[in-house]
């Protein structure tokens, strides 16, 4: 969610009601009547704890910084005492925000100046009662915010290596261009990382994921031979067949280039189906 939407809050009781302090992290309206935080936000150059604890397994969130009995770390802890749920922005990069509501502080430490985090159920867990959903529940929650949280980094990741552009046609309109995964995002080596990652036109992208283009190693396009075999139009011709041998456009910063080894795997899929 970018930032000016966030800035809009929403409306309660005829008055609106602002999501965040925007610079302070930790937000309790004025409206409000009970004495738990409403929000907590990070910041891309967040100075504080804010990252994943056990494994990965969870999220924290730290105190804001002087003495544990602030108003801000009053609100935060009531919102673990009391059980109620709040919302929690994640920056993704400047004035870009992952949404994942609604959260619950479920750990408080005060020696470690940390809460832990957890996501609950939209409908069941916003009942008079509080946080009702079993552990089993809040961890498959958990681990989808996770996903969820490094899929779109991915995405931001891909999207600025590459400029915006799509690595074969170099077309630059953004709301065409999307981040393709080499090796699919379900298998092992999928992982949300921009080595793994290219900028794809939607056209391209779908081609790729049906095996229908190929990129070998050297990163040379590489279209079916039923494709390139077939007479259908301009479309065909340029949007697919033209680039058949071509190079693709790869990210300047030599660490941000598609991982060979990973684009062995690909292509030895592509091959085998288009066969």
């Amino acid at each position: 969610m970018p930032l000016p939407r966030l800035r809009d809050g929403f409306r309660f009781g005829g008055e609106r009601v602002s999501f965040g302090s925007f610079q302070r992290g930790i937000h309790r309206s004025q409206l409000q009547r009970g004495p738990a935080a409403l929000t907590v936000m990070t910041s891309f150059k967040d100075p504080y704890a804010d990252a994943f604890d056990q494994g990965g397994a969870l999220f924290t969130y730290a105190y804001r910084s002087g003495s544990i009995d602030q108003a801000d770390n009053r609100a935060l802890r009531a919102a673990y005492e009391l059980e109620t749920p709040l919302v929690y922005f994640r920056a993704l990069e400047p004035g870009q925000y992952l949404v994942v509501a609604p959260m619950f502080v479920t750990a408080d430490d005060p020696t470690a100046r940390l809460v832990v985090l957890e996501p609950g159920l939209p409908v069941q867990d916003m009942q008079p009662g509080g946080l009702i959903s079993g552990p089993d529940v809040r961890a498959y929650a958990t681990r989808e915010a996770r996903y969820r949280l490094h899929q779109q980094r991915f995405k931001l990741d891909v999207m600025r290596a590459y400029r915006h552009r799509c690595a074969i046609c170099t077309l630059r309109e953004r709301e065409l261009i999307q981040a393709a995964h080499i090796v699919p995002d379900v298998e092992a080596d999928g992982i949300a990382a921009v080595v793994n990652g290219l900028a794809l036109c939607a056209i391209h992208h779908l081609a790729f994921d049906r095996n229908l283009l190929g990129i070998d190693p050297d990163g040379v396009v590489h279209i079916a031979t039923r494709l390139l075999r077939e007479i259908d139009g301009p479309m065909l011709r340029t949007g697919l067949q033209g680039f058949h041998g071509k190079e693709i456009a790869q990210p300047r910063r030599e660490e941000q280039r598609p991982d060979v080894e990973r684009l062995q795997a690909r292509f030895e899929r592509f091959v085998i189906a288009a066969a």
